[in-house]
């Protein structure tokens, strides 16, 4: 199986081998490099957004480059206060070749009012390398390794949100939506 995910990022690729591993053996997955067309920083529904977006232009250089695959795959991340608390949550959608689609969604991790606005304008991974004196977190553990010590990585959010967009695919007959039922909404 070969399957394409927008980023270059080696957590959100091992993220994504990890997920696949469960259900599919001998799975390729390629990086490349896709525009979220959205803030660097996503706020709430950009998230959503970004990770489509992402999806959406992956499979198109894909199809303009003659390459073939058969899931591509995108996660994004971002701000919201959607669940009542400003927090962190992963997005990943997956697209098979036949254009069907799961969503998924990572755990949330609560972010500290006093950081909101200035993770807004400068985005999680500088705030947090700022915050704990470190460089490049969103590259290894992510802030969330350093606020669980270890415990869950960005890898591991990562994994879980791209779990959760695989369910249709992986249990197709029974926990899917119906196309024309798609295009009715």
């Amino acid at each position: 199986m070969k399957v394409l995910i927008a980023t270059k990022n080696p957590g959100k690729i091992e993220g994504a081998r990890r997920a696949l591993k469960h259900y599919y053996k001998d799975v390729e997955v390629v990086g490349i490099s896709a525009p979220s067309n959205v803030s660097e920083q996503p706020v709430g529904i950009e998230t959503f957004e970004g990770a489509m977006n992402r999806v959406n232009n992956l499979m198109a250089h894909a199809k303009q480059n003659h390459i073939s695959a058969d899931l591509f795959m995108a996660v994004e991340s971002g701000l919201t206060s959607e669940l009542g608390f400003w927090a962190i949550s992963n997005i990943a959608v997956i697209k098979n070749n036949k254009g069907e689609t799961g969503y998924g969604a990572s755990s949330s991790f609560p972010v500290p009012t006093k950081y909101v606005e200035d993770i807004k304008t400068e985005t999680l991974g500088t705030v947090m390398d700022r915050i704990f004196s470190e460089t490049d977190l969103r590259s290894s553990t992510g802030g969330i390794g350093i606020l669980t010590q270890d415990v869950m990585t960005r890898i591991d959010l990562t994994t879980e949100a791209f779990l959760m967009a695989l369910t249709p695919f992986i249990n197709e007959k029974t926990w899917k939506d119906d196309s024309a039922q798609i295009e009715k909404e």
